[in-house]
């Protein structure tokens, strides 16, 4: 059968980086700072957590290490974007242009190989039902995120400052510390991100081995409004696509097809939803033209 537990497992898999770096994403949109730096912090962290676990022995140090320098990293991003004013959009591309190439330098200098770094002494990850402990912490994130940016003081406040900086400054809210706060978390959780997919889902670091995943989270976070259970659902079916893509190579389609599956699904969501928006601004700017045509008939 196509559809079995077998698929779920391998979807939930997938999903974990992609929500963990989606997460971080919505965080910051919330803060008013777009962030698509999420695929360079992601491939950092990867690096990070392959480096650290085999020097040490431990993959708990290594998922450690991920996230402090994921979010080191995403200081610049914090540094240009709040303190100098800078293009975010312009930021995160070199973010992850720059990984790309740190890492691949970094590769050949500590390890002394190309493409692929893979040694039978390099711990993994331990699972859990078939699930690493980031996968479960990824679900908890989610619920964590969502009362706090509806509940607790902290996320209203950051809300605030993405929607009305301004107003926020009035009443004694600094907004480039919770655009800071909100970088930094993200650049946490695209760290453990990358320590889930080079530790989690696989024990190896290959060069440029996000593979547009960070992108992939970007569009998680613009389907899911930057909400934490919107998010959650968009990862759900980028992970299934994946899983899915994985599944149809048993069925003799050629990789090079099966591996573009979650990146037509991310093109036909974004499709869809950008039709969607249209609509619904063109049946709003009608409704107020024939609500004014009507005042103006009546007066």
């Amino acid at each position: 059968m196509f559809f079995d537990s077998d698929l779920l497992m391998s979807a939930l898999r997938a999903l974990t980086p992609i929500l963990l770096a989606a997460l971080g994403g919505a965080l910051c949109e919330r803060a008013g700072v777009f962030n698509i730096g999420l695929e360079g912090m992601m491939l950092l962290g990867c690096f990070t957590a392959v480096t650290t676990s085999w020097f040490t022995g431990s993959p708990w140090l290594g998922v450690l290490a991920a996230a402090l320098a994921a979010a080191a990293y995403s200081l610049i991003l914090a540094v240009g974007a709040v303190t100098l004013r800078g293009d975010a959009v312009v930021l995160g591309i070199a973010l992850n242009l720059l990984a790309v190439g740190l890492t691949s330098f970094l590769l050949r200098t500590v390890f002394g190989v190309q493409g692929t770094f893979d040694d039978p002494s390099l711990a993994g990850l331990p699972l859990i039902g078939g699930l690493s402990p980031l996968a479960y912490l990824a679900w908890v994130a989610v619920g964590m995120a969502a009362l706090a940016l509806s509940r607790h003081v902290w996320g209203l406040r950051l809300r605030g400052v993405g929607e009305a900086p301004d107003a926020a400054a009035t009443l004694g809210v600094s907004p480039a510390k919770y655009k800071y706060a909100a970088v930094l978390v993200s650049g946490v959780l695209c760290g453990l991100a990358g320590a889930q997919l080079a530790l989690g889902n696989v024990t190896l670091f290959s060069e440029n081995m996000t593979a547009g995943r960070g992108w992939i989270a970007v569009v998680a976070v613009m389907l899911g409004r930057a909400l934490p259970l919107g998010v959650l659902l968009a990862a759900l079916l980028f992970g299934l696509a994946e899983a899915a893509g994985f599944r149809l190579q048993g069925f003799g389609l050629p990789q090079q097809a099966t591996d573009a599956a979650p990146y037509v699904v991310t093109l036909g969501a974004l499709f869809l939803t950008t039709a969607r928006r249209r609509r619904r601004t063109s049946r709003r700017t009608s409704t107020s033209r024939t609500s004014t045509e009507r005042s103006g008939a009546t007066a």
